[in-house]
């Protein structure tokens, strides 16, 4: 039986509903939609590198008189390099090691060359932020400072550098020898996109959505506090099956919590600001996957929010009856259904 403290109507749902995406999803959100720019940008980065220069300083003279924001490029650079946060703070920790003199001595073109750091390292952490490469700063344009000039030259040159331990940890750094040359500049970084687009395929596929799932997810392993519990993101619950003609096929959920492959329950999570037809979806299957959960003694919960949502209320209505525990995407809600699976996966424990 459903229990009224669990079960929501439509009124009670949008009378706790968050409505727009919470600061920490919108941060999320905002690193997914880098890659399509990085892409949209990546003839104008190439086009920066293809310029003839002497040294470093003829290319920094380059980045300035760009478009491309010194930020945008510096992006470009550390995905290219494969040499994400967690990098940049080892960066910063290890400097002194790295580069006790503070100089990155480099061969280029054949030459040796040397170039003194300003900026680095850093007080405290080098992070995204810091560089202005993260989701929220990205897209507002920056000039070069004194730091961003430091992490542009180890990330196209550290790899010749003369000094083998810095080599070993920025051995992707490498970019800088297709300097001025077009062609070989072209390919190399063609090459690495076929990288970066499999990071924007996965992302275009991480819908938000999907991160509002990891959340809910992240948020059950954190505070269920159940033992011997598993909770897993896009899964299935035996003998649950769909009812179109392909009747061999399991039912997706987009969380599954099972315990010792004796109790199951599956979470729908639906968080959409705009308006689209995965509501419409997730309500046309709800009774025929609440009748199937029920006959086999398990439970099925929503997690629904969004302002996109609350304007398709019959699709809601529908999914509110089929439901054992009916949330929204707040703190107090997600505590309710943590609450819900607790009494659930005690309940006539042997």
């Amino acid at each position: 039986m459903t229990n009224s403290k669990y079960t929501k109507t439509v009124e009670q749902l949008r009378k706790s509903a968050s409505m727009f995406w919470p600061s920490d999803l919108s941060e999320q959100e905002a690193e997914l939609s880098i890659i399509p720019k990085l892409l949209e940008t990546q003839e104008e980065f190439i086009s920066i590198l293809s310029v003839k220069v002497n040294d470093l300083n003829g290319l920094f003279q380059v980045v300035n008189a760009a478009t491309l924001s010194a930020n945008m490029f510096i992006k470009h650079l550390v995905v290219l390099a494969d040499f994400g946060g967690e990098n940049l703070k080892r960066l910063n920790s290890q400097f002194n090691f790295l580069f006790p003199s503070k100089e990155l001595d480099y061969i280029w073109k054949g030459k040796s060359c040397l170039y003194q750091f300003e900026a680095l390292p850093v007080k405290g952490q080098l992070s995204n932020e810091k560089l202005g490469i993260d989701g929220k700063k990205l897209l507002k344009k920056q000039t070069l400072s004194t730091l961003h000039k430091d992490i542009i030259a180890l990330l196209l040159l550290a790899s010749s550098s003369k000094k083998q331990t810095s080599v070993n940890f920025l051995a992707k750094c490498e970019i800088g020898n297709y300097i001025g040359e077009p062609e070989k500049l072209d390919k190399f970084i063609k090459q690495r996109y076929i990288w970066v687009s499999r990071i924007t395929s996965g992302a275009k596929s991480n819908t938000l959505g999907q991160i509002a799932q990891k959340f809910v997810k992240d948020y059950l392993d954190k505070h269920l506090n159940i033992s011997d519990i598993k909770v897993e993101q896009s899964g299935h619950l035996p003998g649950i099956r769909h009812t179109d003609d392909d009747d061999n096929r399991a039912t997706s959920f987009d969380i599954v919590i099972s315990k010792l492959n004796k109790k199951y329950a599956a979470i729908e999570v639906s968080f959409q600001v705009t308006t689209n037809s995965v509501i419409e979806r997730k309500a046309g299957q709800a009774k025929s996957r609440f009748d199937q959960i029920e006959k086999a003694g398990y439970k099925i919960a929503y997690v629904i929010d969004g302002a996109g949502n609350f304007e398709r209320e019959s699709a809601l209505r529908t999914i509110c009856s089929y439901s054992h525990c009916t949330v929204a995407f707040s703190e107090g809600n997600l505590d309710l259904i943590c609450e819900f699976m607790r009494n659930y996966f005690s309940y006539n424990e042997e």
